[in-house]
C-alpha cells in the first residue's frame, strides 16, 4: 500500500523538490499540494492523505494551527512539520498541536524518507540534527543548575513504557505489547510524568529525544 502524502509549503520550488524526492519511492505518492495553512486543512479533509507535510511558517494560517485543525478534522492523517527553526519551543508547540514528527528543511534526503515512513505508521520522528542539539542543551541545563538526572528515579517497567509512549504508541498499544491492563499503563504513565516533572505526551517525547531514549 502506497503512502499518500499532502505537501503544504508557500514556496512552489520547495514543494516541487519534495514531490520529486518522494515520488521516486515506489511506496509513496503525492496526492495534493497547498500553498497556505487554510488550504492545507481543506486538502487534508478532501483527500485524507496518510501524511501531511506542513511548513511551520505559512500565510493565511500558520503551520502549527493548520496541524491542530488537521488532527481534529482529518484524524486519519498524521502531520509531519517542516521547519528551518532549530528551537525547542517550536518542536514542543508542534507536538502539542498533534504533529507526529518535526523535520528540519536542511535534513538529508534519507531522513526525509524515514520521517515520512515513520509518520505514516504514527511513529514519532525528530530530525537527527535537532535531536543532537536538544541533547546538548539538556546536559548544559542540568550542569548549570547543578541538578541530578531524574531518569534514575524510574523503575525498569516505567522506562520501558516511557520509550513506547515516546515512540508514538497509544496506551492501548502499550498494554497489548506488554500484556498488561490499560489501567496499569495509565497509572505508570502518571507516575512517569510526575517523577520527571512533565505535563503531557509532547513533553514526554521531547524528554525522550533529549535523553536519546528514542533514536532517529
Amino acid at each position: 500500500m502506497r503512502i499518500r502524502i499532502l505537501l503544504a509549503d508557500d514556496h512552489t520550488v520547495v514543494r516541487d523538490g519534495l514531490r520529486s524526492l518522494l515520488e521516486r519511492e515506489s511506496d509513496m505518492e503525492v496526492v495534493a499540494e497547498a500553498g497556505d495553512g487554510r488550504e492545507a486543512v481543506q486538502m487534508a479533509v478532501e483527500h485524507s492523505p496518510n501524511v501531511a507535510m506542513i511548513d511551520v511558517a505559512m500565510p493565511v494560517m500558520n503551520g502549527i494551527e493548520a496541524a491542530r485543525r488537521i488532527v481534529a478534522e482529518a484524524p486519519d492523517t498524521n502531520v509531519l512539520m517542516l521547519s528551518m527553526h532549530q528551537d525547542e519551543s517550536y518542536v514542543l508547540r508542534a507536538l502539542k498541536a498533534g504533529a507526529t514528527g518535526y523535520l528540519l528543511k536542511d535534513s538529508p534526503r534519507a531522513d526525509v524518507l524515514e520521517a515520512v515512513r515513520a509518520a505514516a505508521r504514527g511513529r514519532s520522528f525528530v530530525s537527527r540534527k535537532l535531536s543532537k542539539l536538544l541533547q546538548e542543551d539538556y546536559v548544559r541545563e542540568l550542569q548549570s543548575r547543578g541538578l541530578e538526572d531524574t531518569y534514575d528515579l524510574l523503575t525498569a517497567r516505567e522506562r520501558e513504557i516511557l520509550q513506547l509512549l515516546a515512540e508514538g504508541r497509544t496506551n492501548k498499544e502499550v498494554a497489548n505489547l506488554l500484556n498488561i491492563s490499560l489501567t496499569t499503563v495509565e497509572t505508570h504513565r502518571g507516575h512517569i510524568l510526575q517523577k520527571l516533572s512533565l505535563h503531557s505526551t509532547p513533553d514526554l517525547i521531547l524528554y525522550a529525544v533529549r535523553k536519546k531514549i528514542i533514536s532517529f
